[in-house]
């Protein structure tokens, strides 16, 4: 491999990962209603909703007993009807995380009988990712609507103790990881 292309590959694999960390880096899980509620009848999630800035490429985890509630996430007009008839998601593990992958306003309820009424309603307004130190933006391209994106259900989300701490710990380890790989592949070439 001629020196000019194993420059341009170290070039190409550095900014990769600077984008990577960065991005992964900066993105906060929310544990709905946490850290007073959760998702339940008791909680006012307009009130909960407002003390938080929700950016693209954060997520949102949803924990509460799937005997009593699940969450459906719904259009504005589901949303404002308490209507669960048209969802866009529904989800029922009890322990669900659902990223927030693009710019604008997502609307859940809890689709038993008489629990939106109640209260159980979240509407988040998602804004663009902060801009990243040196005034580059880790803003997502265009993604699929949230109806295209698949519902991440019952894993073992990264949560944080509050409702607004940064996740850490796997995506960080990940990140270095991907990094430590990408450069002992390049060693190979040398």
């Amino acid at each position: 491999m001629a020196a000019s292309a194993r420059a341009l590959l170290v070039v190409a694999v550095a900014v990769a990962a600077a984008v990577l960390a960065t991005t992964a880096m900066g993105a906060t899980t929310y544990t709905v209603g946490a850290p007073a509620g959760s998702w339940d009848t008791r909680t006012n999630y307009a009130q909960w909703a407002s003390a938080a800035t929700f950016r693209a490429g954060d997520r949102l985890v949803f924990r509460y007993s799937p005997a009593a509630h699940d969450v459906v996430e719904v259009t504005k007009a589901g949303y404002d009807a308490c209507s669960a008839a048209s969802p866009i998601a529904t989800f029922n593990s009890g322990d669900d995380t659902v990223p927030l992958a693009a710019v604008g306003t997502r609307y859940f309820i809890c689709g038993f009988p008489g629990h939106c009424a109640a209260g159980m309603k979240l509407a988040v307004k998602v804004e663009a990712a902060a801009a990243a130190p040196g005034g580059s933006s880790t803003t997502p391209s265009p993604s699929p609507s949230p109806a295209a994106l698949p519902p991440v259900n019952g894993g073992q989300p990264v949560t944080p103790s509050s409702s607004a701490s940064k996740s850490g710990g796997v995506v960080e380890s990940l990140v270095g990881l991907g990094v430590g790989a990408m450069a002992a592949g390049l060693m190979v070439f040398y």
